[in-house]
């Protein structure tokens, strides 16, 4: 019976990754889940009702998988929308400020840096950027813990992860990229797909932006696919109902990886896992974070290389993976001793 209760689970987490509506729906769930595990004393007048909060969590999760950034500064971005030509701009607080094409945002845009609105970025910047099925708000215990015991500027990267493929992904990050001052050099944070959203845009990247790359740090990457990914191609409802990313992890993997380019500048990379041949996930051979297997993450010229105790969506809370992204962004090497373990590419 456990076991069959694993199967479901991993089944409907395949279910959230390849079909945007589970995404959606999953999060409204799992909001209203931990809402009601609370205790019932009733709210005080300023606070919000549980059924408000869990409303505004699901248009949230609805409305970041529809947009990719193209620009971001000092955390105000212009976002356009996965399926037309509309453009926004959202302030730091993601509320909406300006709505129309992207000639009318950009000029807005400019507008805002000029009265001072928006913060001018220092020289160093990191940018986080998500995985699949998420939201730039997924990385946010991690934003704040880099911003708190950095100097430089963190950002983050938001892409309507469901709704297009790598290769739009790798676009819509050049955008951002090429918009920032010649003089910022950059890290990035990566989180499971947001790794191959990166090694992507490493296939199109010019040279004089690649030498403005300092470091990353890849946290639980899918660098050699997914067997759970592999698992839902054996569902016919999955392997339908799967589009842009999604469907290239489960169905195309083969194709895509030869795309992804090993990246040119100092990297580590955390994999979540027990340090056993078990992991977390009944259902995945080897040690694994419950969504992707150790041996998975592994990418030949990484400078480090650590196992940490922690499963794949608990990863930006972790107070050791923290640490150790703290660590490898500032010195290019993990505090912890790295992991002995074969980092060839398959």
């Amino acid at each position: 019976m456990a076991r069959i209760s694993v199967r479901y689970a991993a089944s409907f987490k395949i279910s959230l990754a390849v079909c945007s509506c589970a995404v959606i729906f999953c999060s409204f769930f799992v909001t209203a889940s931990r809402t009601e595990g609370k205790e019932s004393n009733l709210p005080h007048e300023n606070e919000k009702h549980w059924v408000s909060a869990v409303f505004d969590h699901f248009t949230s999760a609805t409305d970041a998988l529809q947009w990719s950034d193209i620009r971001v500064l000092s955390n105000w971005r212009i976002q356009q929308h996965a399926q037309s030509e509309s453009y926004r701009i959202l302030n730091m607080n993601d509320k909406v400020v300006v709505e129309g094409t992207l000639d009318v945002c950009s000029r807005n845009f400019s507008n805002l840096i000029q009265n001072g609105d928006i913060d001018s970025l220092r020289n160093d910047a990191v940018i986080l950027i998500h995985g699949l099925g998420e939201s730039r708000s997924a990385m946010n215990p991690l934003v704040a813990f880099l911003d708190k015991n950095m100097s430089a500027s963190i950002m983050t990267f938001g892409y309507a992860s469901p709704q297009a493929t790598l290769a739009s992904h790798a676009r819509a990050l050049e955008k951002v990229l090429a918009s920032l001052p010649l003089t910022t050099t950059v890290s990035f944070v990566g989180h499971s797909m947001g790794n191959l959203v990166v090694r992507r845009w490493l296939q199109i990247a010019q040279p004089e932006m690649i030498n403005r790359i300092k470091r990353m740090v890849m946290l639980g990457p899918p660098n050699q696919g997914s067997d759970l990914a592999r698992l839902a191609a054996h569902n016919h409802w999955l392997k339908t109902m799967a589009s842009g990313a999604a469907r290239e992890l489960v169905l195309d993997w083969d194709t895509i990886r030869n795309d992804l380019q090993i990246p040119p500048f100092q990297y580590g990379i955390i994999a979540g896992g027990k340090g056993d041949n078990e992991g977390y996930s009944s259902i995945l051979e080897g040690d694994d974070d419950a969504i992707v297997r150790v041996s998975e993450t592994q990418l030949s010229g990484a400078d480090g290389f650590l196992v940490i105790p922690v499963r794949h969506s608990r990863m930006m809370k972790n107070p050791d993976v923290q640490t150790e992204t703290l660590n490898f962004l500032q010195t290019g090497q993990f505090a912890k001793k790295t992991n002995v373990t074969n980092l060839s590419e398959k």
